[in-house]
């Protein structure tokens, strides 16, 4: 996975459960399937987190615990500028060979402001167009033999994928303009089922701000 999609990642994880552990972190990410679709190894998730607390973006808390430390994570102004500096970057950029980084934004829809996101998908359904109208511009002025015998249906494949891709775009667009989904700073209204780790994530959660005097 590129750097942009594994600190796209890593920031939201820990601002959808910060204060949180590194384990943690890994836990979650893990059963994201990050691993599969994302490409992302476990130990790419410790040293992500440590460079991104180097450069400001996340603070690092040492809590103990009985006998052992835990090594726990916030997230600083500095990090959520950068998470939405990288949602924007992830969603309004049109990669015809990659749709990777506009999945990871997706996947972190629940730390946008409703508004924002829809801002950010109006852009890249205008790039839409634009990278259309091109790929179109080629195939069709093209002067005969120019192009190599290949070119023409990989243009024509990248054209009817952006199709699909619009459509659903303009689909998710009406959608969250009727209000569907759950964004930044709404009310929550779909909870995980009852044995998931997230409630375990919960509690330590509340265990972790206590140690850290935000409550």
């Amino acid at each position: 996975m590129a750097a942009t999609e594994t600190r796209l990642l890593l920031l939201g994880a820990v601002m959808i459960f910060e204060p949180v552990n590194g384990y943690q972190v890994r836990r979650e990410l893990l059963s994201w399937g990050v691993d599969d679709w994302g490409h992302i190894n476990p130990g790419s998730i410790y040293s992500g987190l440590a460079t991104l607390t180097r450069q400001g973006h996340l603070e690092r808390h040492d809590i103990v615990e009985g006998a052992r430390t835990v090594a726990v994570y916030t997230s600083t102004s500095s990090g959520r500028d950068e998470l939405a500096r990288l949602a924007q970057e992830c969603l309004e950029t049109v990669e015809p060979v990659s749709s990777l980084p506009f999945h990871t934004a997706l996947s972190l829809v629940p730390l946008l402001p409703r508004g924002r996101f829809l801002e950010h998908l109006e852009v890249r359904l205008e790039r839409l167009d634009v990278a259309r109208a091109q790929w179109d511009q080629t195939l069709t002025h093209s002067p005969p033999d120019s192009l190599p015998p290949h070119l023409p249906g990989l243009l024509t494949l990248w054209r009817q994928l952006a199709e699909v891709e619009r459509a659903w775009v303009q689909d998710l667009v009406l959608r969250v303009s009727a209000g569907d989904l759950d964004f930044a700073g709404e009310p929550a209204s779909w909870a995980p089922p009852a044995d998931d780790p997230g409630w375990q994530m919960e509690a330590d959660r509340r265990r972790y701000r206590t140690a850290l005097g935000l409550v």
